[in-house]
């Protein structure tokens, strides 16, 4: 892999400018592409195959309901007021009359003709319904819908949204929140290196790869079912590996050109080592991301897709475009300050550095490992031990910023029809079986699967046409994401088990708290299968790699301390609710469900990062050397400072998505942050090397038999030595 890498970077810095306006092309064209046809995002999560899915077909099929339709509840509500007063219910039809001058909406449910106002009378909602599908409704119609209810708003009325609508849960990219950690690293790079130049290269390039991925996510958001946040998590990955990778790549061309290397040859050797530890780590990443699709959940497949195809352009981008950029600007980046017009000859054979300056952390690490591993052992259960509590679930409007519209239409229906209204539960009842009086036998089991001390409300059956199904609608006392309604959802299942058993009606269950306690179970079953999977994958690569069989149980180890301890801060935080106004959180609640999941795919990938910049360095050194003390510490001389910057960059751009007011967002940006602060500088920059140091040369151990059967990647990039 090395020599090809090689001749693509020397190829590319000789065809700097074809190189260049290629990737400008690329670029342009996929961003106007994209933009110009508008990108469909869903912001429902749904899992083929639930209880609740069962149930969501039935009334799509009994019921002639379509469940993708779009959909938006209007809340009024007038603190104090009387909204079933004249004035106000003229005020209200109005901006209602006027929001059924689209022509795509097919029903508007007034709120005195359907009875849905509060017993306080100062809250009353409309459901609007669509003839489109919630992803196709446009921004055109959200706007005339807003402009409609600004009626109401002029007069004195708070109206505000929610619903299920592609358009109105659109991703909020791009802003302030994204710019800190682009800064943030700006300012990272250029005190590591003391110089500004070097500091806009990485970003330059991974801004390139921004823009080409997430033009291709957007124009893949028309052929596939895609959550908005599927192009955040994009973005935050991307942008993150994209700095990194080019980083690493800059550092060793900058270390060459100081021990006097030709500026052409540096640029192919770079890319042929440096590059080869990219190209690794990037695939690492993919395969890890593109693992997510063994779990069986369709939209956990999609995240895990985008994400890997911001990692695959800035892999790209490093290998292509970083050595373009490399050649145009010259010896402008040698510390020496100083042109090369001859090769160098000893350089090119060897990057050992043999001056006797130590890196300080390498020294203290290799000369106390046993009391280092212990500490960070002891670090990391310690943070661990809140993970045992870990309980899963959805975010729903209430996690959402209080200047949010749907945010503050769910706290309006909470304080105005109880805590328990917005996590309705939805049951169905198939009396189809049932010989006699089947309405009556609707009626009677209606009233049995009601009777639950957690129920606050429960409408009687609503049949359809033939009178052979019904619909119940219960309204719990508690919220959504409470453990009463999670009970409550398994005790009505439970009790129509037996009701079928006896009475022969089917009892299904659904809702949107329903869904999100199913999808929660279904990721939490799925979670030890995914852990295995990374496990294995990881040995088997790592094996590969490093030709080693400590090196890789060493490497899975710390990975699974890092998920541990990066689990225990999210429920410390997010469930457990400490630190909640220090980091803007508007809530505590349960974990986002798919958080484990995909915070393991992500961060194995980072983890395996910062592996193979730390260890092939190390081996690379010990191929020379032999001697594997000197090894370690001459790897972390000369890793060490970019493994430092490459995690504060990739802390930084993950803060800054942690800073942004969605609370799923926030969630995975603070849990990454987190997880790869603590496996750069505590697994990766202090416990392994302080383990690598206690096995000393068996760390290199390999069975013989082995050592034949395996491929030689070749990511140290021994095989350039006599190369040209």
């Amino acid at each position: 892999m090395a020599k090809i890498l090689y001749r693509i970077g020397r190829w590319s810095a000789r065809n700097k400018i074809k190189v260049l306006i290629a990737w400008l092309v690329l670029m342009i064209g996929v961003l106007t592409v994209a933009l110009v046809m508008e990108p469909k995002f869903s912001d429902g999560i749904r899992i083929p195959g639930v209880p609740a899915e069962e149930a969501g077909k039935v009334i799509n099929k009994e019921f002639d309901m379509n469940e993708d339709s779009g959909s938006v509840r209007i809340v009024f509500h007038q603190k104090g007021g009387n909204l079933t007063s004249e004035e106000s219910q003229k005020v209200i039809n109005e901006a209602l009359n006027k929001v059924q001058e689209d022509t795509n909406i097919v029903n508007v449910a007034n709120p005195y003709q359907n009875k849905t106002i509060s017993p306080t009378m100062d809250t009353v909602f409309a459901d609007v319904t669509y003839s489109l599908d919630k992803d196709a409704v446009t921004k055109a119609s959200l706007d005339q819908l807003e402009d409609s209810i600004e009626i109401a708003r002029n007069a004195g009325i708070q109206a505000e949204l929610t619903g299920n609508l592609g358009i109105l849960n659109f991703p909020d990219i791009g802003g302030i929140t994204e710019g800190i950690g682009i800064v943030l690293a700006f300012i990272i790079i250029g005190i590591t290196f003391g110089s500004l130049l070097i500091a806009g290269i990485p970003i330059l390039t991974a801004l390139v790869g921004l823009a080409v991925s997430m033009g291709t996510i957007m124009l893949g958001s028309h052929l596939v079912e895609m959550q908005g946040v599927s192009l955040t998590l994009a973005l935050m990955v991307g942008l993150a590996v994209g700095i990194d990778y080019a980083l690493l790549i800059i550092a060793r061309h900058r270390e060459q050109l100081g021990n006097g290397m030709d500026l052409e040859a540096s640029i192919a050797r770079s890319i042929g080592t440096a590059g080869s530890a990219v190209v690794f780590a990037g695939v690492t990443v993919i395969v890890a991301l593109a693992g997510l699709a063994i779990v069986g959940i369709p939209f956990l497949t999609v995240m895990g897709v985008t994400a890997g195809i911001g990692v695959l352009f800035a892999v790209l981008l490093s290998i292509t475009l970083m050595p373009a950029i490399l050649k145009m600007i010259g010896n402008r980046i040698d510390p020496l300050r100083r042109k090369k017009t001859e090769k160098a000859t000893v350089p090119n054979k060897s990057h050992v550095d043999q001056s006797s300056k130590e890196n300080f952390w390498a020294k203290v690490v290799t000369k106390h490992p046993f009391v280092v591993s212990i500490v960070c052992l002891a670090i990391a259960v310690v943070m661990s031990i809140p993970a045992l509590d870990l309980k899963l679930g959805l975010p729903d409007n209430g996690t959402k910023p209080t200047e949010n519209t749907q945010r503050q239409a769910y706290d309006m229906l909470t304080e105005g029809f109880g805590e328990g209204f917005n996590g309705q539960i939805t049951v169905v009842l198939d009396a189809s079986q049932v010989s006699g009086d089947k309405m009556a036998a609707l009626q009677k089991v209606a009233s049995e699967v009601a009777m639950n001390e957690e129920v606050a409300f429960a409408t009687p059956a609503i049949p359809n046409q033939k009178a052979e199904f019904g619909i119940v609608q219960i309204t719990p006392k508690h919220g959504p994401n409470a453990d009463e309604t999670n009970d409550l959802v398994h005790e009505i299942r439970d009790k129509g088990k037996e009701i079928a058993k006896d009475q022969g009606v089917k009892v299904y269950v659904t809702g949107i708290a329903v869904m999100n306690i199913d999808i929660s179970e279904k990721l939490l079953n799925a979670l030890p299968a995914f852990i295995i999977f990374i496990v294995v994958f990881a040995v088997i690569l790592l094996t590969v790699v490093f030709r080693s069989l400590f090196v890789p149980i060493k490497a899975v180890l710390g990975f699974l301390l890092t998920i541990a301890a990066t689990l225990g801060m999210v429920v410390y935080i997010f469930q457990d609710g400490h630190l909640m106004d220090l980091f803007g959180i508007a809530s505590k609640g349960p974990i986002l469900a798919f958080l484990p999941i995909f915070l393991i795919g992500i961060l194995f990938g980072l983890a395996m990062d910062y592996e193979v910049f730390l260890v092939s360095r190390i081996r690379e050194d010990y191929s020379q050397l032999g001697d594997a003390k000197k090894s370690i510490r001459d790897g972390m001389k000369h890793s060490g400072k970019v493994i430092v910057a490459a995690g504060l960059i990739m802390i930084s751009v993950f803060a800054g998505f942690a800073l942004t007011d969605d609370a799923m967002i926030k969630s995975m940006g603070l849990a990454l942050a987190f997880g790869v602060a603590f496996d750069a500088f505590i697994v990766r920059m202090t416990l392994v090397p302080a383990a690598m140091q206690l096995m000393g040369d068996k760390a290199w151990y390999l069975p013989k038999w082995l050592d034949k059967i395996l491929p030689n990647v070749d990511i140290e990039g021994v095989t350039l030595r006599d190369f040209e």
